[in-house]
């Protein structure tokens, strides 16, 4: 039995991460300068990183039918939406000479949501089977 959800959230994750990565390459490197484009890049790389995560998840699932791999899952999205999204914001909204201010804490946030995801695959893991 596979995570069919983790499988599934990963495919789509991963889709989108390639869309915004050639969305950067194209047309935001007209209107992004070089350090905000640089953001955007990063935050869809730990995208793309992360929907890898949830692929390997729900293939793990299937010999580790656990729950931390599920909390995994929920991490893995979780990092996405703040880490990748709060980076999107920042670069997006620079074109019109805007910042999320304290809403930046999202980021590295984030981050400690993608440290959780890699950490309760291990655990998963572990106490699997």
């Amino acid at each position: 039995m596979m995570y069919k959800q983790a499988l599934v959230a990963g495919g789509l994750l991963a889709a989108i991460a390639v869309l915004l990565g050639a969305m950067g390459a194209h047309s935001l490197k007209k209107v992004l300068d070089p350090q905000m484009l640089a953001v955007f890049e990063t935050g869809v790389r730990y995208h793309f990183y992360h929907s890898v995560g949830l692929l390997l998840a729900g293939i793990i699932y299937m010999q580790y039918p656990v729950k931390q791999l599920r909390l995994a899952t929920t991490f893995f999205i979780t990092g996405i939406l703040l880490f990748s999204g709060s980076l999107y914001a920042i670069a997006l909204l620079s074109i019109s000479g805007i910042s999320i201010g304290p809403a930046g804490i999202l980021t590295p946030v984030g981050g400690v949501f993608f440290i959780l995801g890699w950490l309760w695959m291990v655990i998963g893991i572990t106490r699997g089977k």
